[in-house]
């Protein structure tokens, strides 16, 4: 539980890791804890066992007494701060956050938990803002929040592998907040996130990204690189039961189809293929049944919620599904040009002009990356 807690025991750790420059996720690491964990024993939340505050001191070459003293008082309580929460839908009391600074504003990205974890968190929202989108977050350490950290909004489940490899080779935290293509180029508009993602098609030219862009914020100085190109297609069970083959076959009425949100480049590709095939909304079983992401939309197939999503090869291949090409598309990763001129945001892009990467991402998403890393505008 977060808050004031009694407490003979006094935490000197935040102050001895930071002396000695070693980041909680690091320590976090070497101890074999979360570091969520090692928030809440220097918060004075949580009191380690034994075997913990051994290899704390260990690792920091302390003894326990320097990092554990007694006294007959009471632990302070969390820093709380108001913050713009980064989600498509509404915020809920308790629900656990990322948290980062962007200039002056703080932003939170909630995070869901895993089948069998508890997920990775700073902190957690105090109360809604009676403005919608915004809240006021419990943190465990504001400093830790504000440091090397970039906030990646967007919708590609493979970006996943891009920011294990940044935070293992500069340091540099990559906090993801789900969201549609033009979600996440509306956050990086008004000053919300570092980088956006987005696999917006022109209807008129084939041209992906850059139209939208010029139209939408023709004032905005952006910087785009490409990331990958992608098929994106039918989401199927395995040995495709229906037989899901052409995008008519989603106005059978035994097929049950699950859709993607408003403003998501997967909405816009199905909505041009049933203009063109002259279907109507109305004759697709669950048309408007909503899944964010990629791979929320291919879950709903694998717990059989579903018969068939749109989405791309890399969510059918998480979960072992069999995928119908449809369609190729350029994902890009857009930020400001002055964005650009950040250490961490360089590092970002150092990153993806790494062989290592390319190969991860044809072999495990089997993504085109011949383009990966170019600068398109």
């Amino acid at each position: 539980m977060l808050g004031m807690e009694k407490t003979r025991v006094q935490s000197r750790l935040a102050e001895i890791r930071k002396s000695r420059g070693v980041g909680a996720s690091d320590l976090a690491r070497r101890v074999r804890v979360s570091r969520q964990t090692i928030y809440a024993i220097e918060a004075g939340t949580y009191v380690p066992n034994t075997e913990v505050a051994l290899n704390l001191a260990r690792e920091l070459e302390v003894t326990v007494d320097d990092l554990f003293l007694l006294q007959e008082t009471l632990s302070a309580p969390p820093e709380s701060l108001a913050a713009e929460v980064l989600s498509a839908g509404p915020s809920v009391k308790g629900q656990p956050v990322r948290v980062c600074q962007i200039g002056s504003r703080w932003v939170s990205v909630p995070v869901s938990a895993s089948p069998y974890y508890m997920p990775e968190a700073d902190g957690i929202i105090k109360r809604t803002g009676k403005t919608a989108g915004r809240a006021d977050v419990v943190v465990f350490a504001k400093e830790e929040a504000s440091q090397k950290r970039l906030v990646l909004a967007g919708c590609d489940p493979a970006t996943g592998l891009l920011t294990h490899m940044v935070e293992k080779i500069s340091g540099v935290e990559i906090v993801s907040a789900a969201a549609s293509s033009k979600l996440a180029l509306t956050w990086l508009s008004e000053g919300k996130v570092h980088v956006a993602g987005s696999h917006l098609e022109d209807p008129k030219t084939g041209e992906f990204n850059l139209p939208y862009i010029r139209k939408q914020f023709p004032e905005e100085d952006f910087l785009v690189v490409t990331f990958a190109r992608w098929e994106e297609g039918f989401v199927v069970a395995t040995g495709n039961p229906k037989r899901v083959r052409k995008i008519e076959d989603l106005a059978r009425k035994n097929v049950r189809f699950v859709n993607r949100e408003p403003g998501s480049g997967s909405r816009g590709l199905l909505d041009q293929l049933m203009e063109k095939a002259k279907m109507d909304a109305e004759n697709v079983q669950g048309y408007d049944r909503i899944a964010h992401g990629h791979l929320a939309a291919a879950y709903c197939v694998v717990s059989r919620e579903a018969d068939v999503c749109l989405a791309t090869r890399s969510a059918a291949q998480t979960f072992g599904l069999d995928f119908v090409p449809l369609h190729s598309e350029r994902y890009d990763l857009v930020m400001r040009k002055r964005t650009a001129d950040l250490p961490a945001v360089k590092s970002f892009l150092d990153v993806l002009q790494r062989a290592t990467l390319r190969r991860k991402l044809e072999v495990l998403a089997g993504y085109d990356t011949s383009q990966t890393g170019t600068l398109v505008a």
